[in-house]
């Protein structure tokens, strides 16, 4: 995630999510194309969920990033 403007502007691998998204406080951006990992430890609250929706699209932009068909 990033709230970079720079990101937003990246085409099909960079996702808008809305502030009132799953409970983000302002505009945000799933960067698709830097997917790196976490060690759940490093989780330390939930913060909320995304819809549908936005995960449709998400999968849209990890699916262009890996070069993924379907």
């Amino acid at each position: 995630m990033s709230t970079s403007k720079a990101q937003a502007a990246r085409g099909l691998t960079a996702i808008e999510i809305p502030a009132d998204a799953g409970g983000l406080s302002r505009r945000g951006v799933a960067v698709c194309h830097q997917v790196t990992t976490l060690d759940r430890s490093k989780l330390t609250r939930f913060v909320g969920s995304l819809s549908r929706e936005v995960l449709i699209r998400v999968d849209e932009g990890l699916k262009a990033a890996l070069d993924l068909d379907s």
